[in-house]
């Protein structure tokens, strides 16, 4: 998706985007490799971080799942 302003949709949302659960969107969002706006469940995450998922053009079922987002801040996360 082109960057510019977010298109943010909740965990939900983004976890059917990425073929993940919705408990990997929480971790990727817990890891910094996802920007978290607002709280508890009003968050949501900005579509435009995240690549989408392969899925069958008929069916809409889930061929291969998106790839974890990178890190953001890799010295915020190291040991």
């Amino acid at each position: 998706m082109p960057s510019g302003s977010p298109t943010l949709v909740t965990a939900a949302d983004l976890a059917y985007w990425t073929g993940r659960p919705v408990g990997t969107i929480w971790r990727w969002a817990s890891e910094g490799r996802l920007t978290v706006h607002g709280r508890g469940r009003n968050a949501r995450y900005d579509l435009n971080e995240t690549a989408a998922a392969e899925r069958d053009p008929d069916t809409r079922e889930l061929i291969t799942a998106a790839p974890a987002p990178p890190i953001k801040d890799q010295r915020r996360h190291a040991a």
